[in-house]
C-alpha cells in the first residue's frame, strides 16, 4: 500500500472522529472563598441548655437576617459537580471564627462537610463540626428543595436548617434534643471550575505536538 493511500486512510479517521460531537461530561468545581451566615434563637437555645456569646473572628452575615457571618478558609476543599444540578463528591469547607459555648468552652472554625452515611430523617447528609476544642459534629443541615443556586461561578444553597445532632445532644445530655432546630443558615460561596485529568493530559499532549512540529520544521 502506497504512502498516500495509507495518508488518506487515516486522514478520513481523524475527520471521522473531529465531526463526532462528544457528550457533555459533567464539570467538577471547588469551593474557594465566600461566608456562611447563621442565625440562632438565642433565647430559645438558652432553654435547652446552650448559650452561645463572644463572638471571635467573624464577619457580617450577608443579610440582616442573620446574626454572624464566618469567612470561608483558603483550606477548603470541598468538591462538586453540576450533574443534576449539584452533586458532593468529597471535602470539606473550612470557616474562620469562634463563639463561646455555655460560657466554658470555645467552639468554631467550624467544618462543614458531606456524609451520606448521615442521610436519614430528613437530614442531607451535610453536617457542621467544631474542630477548635470538641472535634464534634454539633449540627446536622437539612436542606429543602430547591435551595440550592449555582451559576458556574458561584454556589448559594439558602434555607438550611441546623439540626442538633445526636453528638451534641450526647454532650447536654438529653437525646431528645435529636433533630431540634437549633437555627438556620445560609452558604455564598464563590467555586473554580477543576481541571479533569484527560484535560490535563490533552493540554501536556498538545504541548507536546506543538514542540515536535517545531523541531522538525528546524529539520526542513
Amino acid at each position: 500500500m502506497r504512502y498516500s493511500q495509507i495518508a488518506s486512510i487515516f486522514g478520513g479517521i481523524t475527520l471521522a472522529a473531529m465531526t463526532i460531537a462528544p457528550v457533555k461530561a459533567a464539570t467538577i468545581y471547588q469551593v474557594k472563598s465566600g461566608v456562611t451566615s447563621v442565625y440562632h434563637d438565642l433565647p430559645e437555645l438558652s432553654t435547652i441548655g446552650i448559650n452561645l456569646s463572644n463572638p471571635q473572628q467573624t464577619i457580617p452575615p450577608v443579610t440582616d437576617n442573620f446574626l454572624l457571618g464566618f469567612k470561608i478558609a483558603p483550606t477548603s476543599n470541598f468538591k462538586f459537580s453540576d450533574a443534576n444540578g449539584f452533586t458532593p463528591i468529597a471535602g470539606t469547607i473550612e470557616h474562620f471564627g469562634t463563639v463561646l459555648f455555655n460560657s466554658t468552652t470555645t467552639i468554631g472554625n467550624f467544618s462543614l462537610g458531606y456524609d451520606p452515611t448521615r442521610a436519614v430523617n430528613g437530614v442531607s447528609g451535610f453536617y457542621l463540626k467544631d474542630t477548635v476544642s470538641t472535634n464534634t459534629v454539633l449540627f446536622d443541615l437539612s436542606i429543602p428543595a430547591n435551595s440550592v443556586a449555582f451559576n458556574g461561578e458561584n454556589l448559594s444553597i439558602t434555607n438550611v436548617n441546623l439540626l442538633i445532632s445526636p453528638e451534641l445532644a450526647g454532650i447536654l445530655d438529653n437525646p431528645s434534643l435529636v433533630g431540634r432546630l437549633g437555627g438556620t443558615a445560609r452558604l455564598d460561596a464563590d467555586v473554580a471550575a477543576v481541571p479533569e485529568p484527560g484535560s490535563l493530559l490533552a493540554i501536556v499532549l498538545a504541548g507536546a505536538a506543538l514542540m515536535a512540529n517545531k523541531r522538525l520544521s528546524c529539520y526542513r
